[in-house]
Parts: C-alpha cells; structure tokens; sequence
C-alpha cells in the first residue's frame, strides 16, 4: 500500500475553541499530507461511541474508519473505544490516561529507578466532604519542608501548580483544592524557574528545548517563559527516552528538572504542544511522529527497506 492510500484521523476537542488549537491541529495535518496520508481532522464531538448489544459501534458522519488514529485529545473512552474497534490509535488510550494525571505518571514510574522530586499523594475525600482534620498535611509539611510545590492532577501549561511558602498557604491551598486530586512535592531549588523539554519519538530525542523564567518559579512559557535550543546530556536523554518508554507513550514531551545530583523527572506530556518547539529549535516533531507510526504499521520507509533486503535473500 503506497502512503496516498493510507487515511488517517487527527482527532482533536470539538469544544476547545483557541487558536493554539486549531494552530496545532493543522500544523499536524500538514505533516501528514507531506508523507501523502490523507489526514482528516475529526473533533471528538462528532464521534459518538455506542455499545449495542453488548457490540462496540461508532456514530457519526465519518464515512469509512481510518488506517489509524492520532490522538490529539483527551477523551480517554473515546480513544479506548476506536482500539476497541481494532483501530491502531496513538498514543494509546492507556498511555494518554497515565500521562493526564501527575499522580499516576510519578506511581507508574515508581520502582524503575526513575530520578523524581520526593513525591507524597495526600489523603482523598469525597465532593462536598472537607478535610476537618488537618494533621496528614502538617506532617507533610514537615517532612517535606517549605517552600513545597502542590500540583493538581488534571492541568496543563503550569497553570495548576502553586509554590507555597508556609503550613498557613499549605492547608489553605488544600481547602480550596477540596475534592480534587492533587500531589505535594519537594521544591527543587537548583532548578527554579527552568527546566528542559524533551521530545521523545520512539526511542530517540528529536529535539529538545531548555526553557526558563525570570518572574516565575514555573519555566513554563504560557508563564512567562523563554526557550532556546538544548542538546540533551546523554544522562538527559536516557531519561527522557526511559520514563516513555515505561509509560508505552510511542512518542511525548517529557519535562526535566535540574537537581543538584542530575536531571529529575518533572512530568510526561502525551500531547505536547509541538508548535513551540519548533519555533525554538525549527524541528518538526510531527514529521517523525508520521513516519514513526507509519513503520509501526509496516508502511514507512524503515519498513519498506527491511522488506525488500528480506526479499532479496
């Protein structure tokens, strides 16, 4: 099968509205089409998964199903339901879940001698129920000591994590922070306000990019954060490559830290924003998200090249 016969889905959130979005979206299908795969862009909201009869069904104006699906979204049952009707999604479903929540990323990556910040995941409660006993949280305090850093699971740019100064900010920023799942981390001095995103595709870097703050604690850019182009030490890299490879994420942007003793992991993104990369390092992290998945499905180049030295012997 030539790539021109090969249709894919980009899939992305009908409800998120923002340029960024839309920007990233069609920077993706632009890839696609350089590879000669049909590339459709299709919004969560117009897929609806049915299961009839105990039989997994897909509803919607889509025509015939993909060759494979690139997952741009967060929509976890939607994409363990497109695997379910035996399309090749990536990432997949289990990969993006993990990654989504800073709480499952730091537990999977548990026992793998994976270099984290000290990570404690406090007490849960039910909505509506407040935590009348704060004694866990001052005993955390304590053994973390201030300043400590709070992140809630669920969040993206930077914009749900708080450096917080004192015992008084702690149980105040977990009142407010009620039900919702949430961690508590040591703050790494060394590495205030920067750090260094990885892209990771397979089991190789393409690019990387160190990125810093004067005016925040977060390197973040939607923070106010600068970046520049990083080479990765090959310390660095393992890592990168290790905590992906770990999590089955085909391909993510993986944020490192600086500690006093090596690189520390920060978090792992399934769906990096590729568009600020590129516009620091002029790498285009799509183009070899495209011909990874075409290898992994037997259509690359990679592929194309060890049947035909099968063949010739």
């Amino acid at each position: 099968m030539k790539t021109s016969d090969i249709h894919c889905w980009i899939v992305v959130n009908g409800y998120l509205q923002h340029d960024k979005f839309s920007s990233l979206a069609l920077f993706i299908q632009a890839a696609a089409e350089r590879k000669k795969i049909k590339a459709t862009l299709m919004r969560n909201s117009d897929l609806i998964p049915v299961i009839e009869k105990g039989v997994p069904l897909l509803k919607g104006a889509f025509g015939k199903l993909p060759d494979f699906v690139l997952f741009m979204d967060k929509d976890i049952h939607l994409a363990r339901h497109l695997e379910l009707l035996g399309l090749p999604v990536y990432n997949s479903s289990s990969a993006i879940d993990i990654c989504d929540s800073k709480a499952k990323t730091h537990q999977a990556l548990a026992g793998h001698n994976i270099a984290m910040p000290k990570t404690v995941f406090p007490p849960f409660t039910y909505e509506g129920i407040e935590r009348a006993d704060m004694d866990a949280f001052m005993k955390i305090g304590s053994e973390l000591g201030f300043p400590l850093v709070v992140k809630e699971s669920y969040g993206s740019f930077g914009e749900q994590v708080y450096l917080i100064q004192t015992e008084e900010e702690l149980l105040r920023a977990v009142r407010h922070l009620g039900h919702k799942p949430f961690i508590i981390q040591e703050f790494i001095r060394h590495s205030k306000g920067r750090d260094i995103r990885v892209n990771v595709v397979g089991n190789q870097v393409i690019a990387a990019m160190q990125r810093h703050s004067e005016i925040d604690f977060r390197a973040n850019m939607t923070a106010g954060g600068r970046a520049q182009p990083y080479t990765p030490t090959k310390e660095e890299a393992n890592l990168a490559i290790r905590c992906a490879e770990i999590l089955g994420a085909s391909f993510a942007g993986v944020d490192l830290l600086f500690g006093e003793d090596g690189p520390l992991l920060c978090e792992v993104n399934s769906n990096s924003h590729l568009l600020n990369i590129y516009e620091c390092t002029g790498i285009n992290i799509a183009d070899s998200m495209f011909d990874y998945m075409l290898d992994n499905l037997g259509k690359g180049r990679a592929s194309n090249e060890k049947a035909s030295r099968l063949a010739d012997l």
